[in-house]
């Protein structure tokens, strides 16, 4: 008996290795894996997920598990990106799974820039098998895409073992991959970026009329999503100051419905809108769309650059869909 045993692993293992000669395989060093700044970057992708998913409440709690047979990634393709896949909620058979990741990460690569047939640190077969190497590399491309406004632990790095197995044995070789930019040159790109978070204030030095422009088109943009529900923006400096038709545009953009006895429809005072206010920004905090640097206060008392900065989050976010 024993021996059969023996025997059938022998020819298992030699089937395994014969299937995977040619191809490459990356896998974490142990040590890598205990980073702080790489136990911090997976807990912010987690994170990340969780405040966006929240609405559909969907709990993801580890990447290596959670991630491989395409119910979150299709959930986040719907909630970032606006498609919306003809694919079956949950896939229980391997098949199933592998055929609902081609045309969730087929869609992906199209918004993430991704050329047909060009290299990518991602793919189906890897994110089936729960590479967390390749999982992480697919989250962090989302984040820079569709949330570049989240700030992921910068300059974070991992060791590597690459195996090749060959006809004549296997190679491996060791390197360093990295996950996140060098804050650096985040910094560097901040600068040089129209879009980053300080480019409302960049906008409000410039000539009246270009800042007038600008504000007419975001207005343009909160009229055509309030339009269903008979409301109608006029003074951006002072319809959004009681947060009122700020919590109703979230909801409108975002797809949920806020309780009305969980804010103040016509607030009287000072007390009741910055409530309002206050709730507006904690859901764009769930929804990933952090604004550390804005204090309700502001909101309420009509500063013109800070309404603009949420504003504007918003309008990057949902500008094309």
């Amino acid at each position: 008996m024993e021996a059969d045993i023996f025997d059938y692993h022998k020819e298992e293992e030699s089937l395994r290795v014969e299937s995977f000669q040619g191809e490459k395989r990356k896998v974490i060093q142990a040590a890598s894996l205990k980073d702080p700044q790489f136990k911090k970057l997976k807990e912010e992708l987690v994170d990340w997920i969780n405040r966006t998913l929240k609405p559909e409440h969907i709990v993801v709690q580890s990447l290596e598990e959670d991630l491989f047979d395409g119910l979150v990634l299709h959930h986040l393709l719907s909630r970032l990106a606006g498609v919306h896949l003809a694919v079956e909620e949950i896939a229980l058979t391997g098949s199933a799974q592998i055929h609902k990741l081609e045309l969730i990460l087929g869609e992906l690569d199209k918004k993430l820039g991704v050329q047909d047939g060009g290299p990518t640190k991602w793919n189906v077969n890897l994110i089936h098998n729960k590479d967390l190497l390749a999982t992480i590399h697919l989250l962090v491309a989302m984040v820079k895409s569709f949330q570049p406004e989240l700030d992921l632990p910068p300059n974070v790095k991992v060791e590597v073992v690459i195996v090749e197995v060959t006809k004549s044995g296997i190679k491996s070789e060791i390197q360093v991959e990295v996950l996140t930019e060098d804050s650096s040159n985040k910094a560097s790109d901040s600068s040089a970026d129209p879009d980053r978070e300080d480019s409302i204030d960049q906008l409000l030095k410039l000539e009246a009329h270009k800042v007038n422009t600008v504000k007419k088109a975001i207005q343009h943009f909160v009229n055509k999503n309030m339009i269903h529900l008979g409301l109608h923006v006029a003074d951006m400096d002072k319809q959004f100051a009681d947060g009122v038709i700020l919590l109703l545009l979230i909801g409108q953009l975002e797809g949920f419905f806020i309780p009305l006895f969980d804010f103040h429809l016509t607030p009287v005072n000072e007390t009741e809108m910055l409530h309002n206010v206050s709730l507006a920004l904690d859901l764009l905090n769930d929804i990933g769309l952090s604004l550390p640097g804005i204090d309700p206060q502001e909101i309420v008392s009509q500063n013109i650059a800070a309404t603009l900065k949420i504003l504007y989050a918003l309008f990057k976010k949902h500008k094309g869909k």
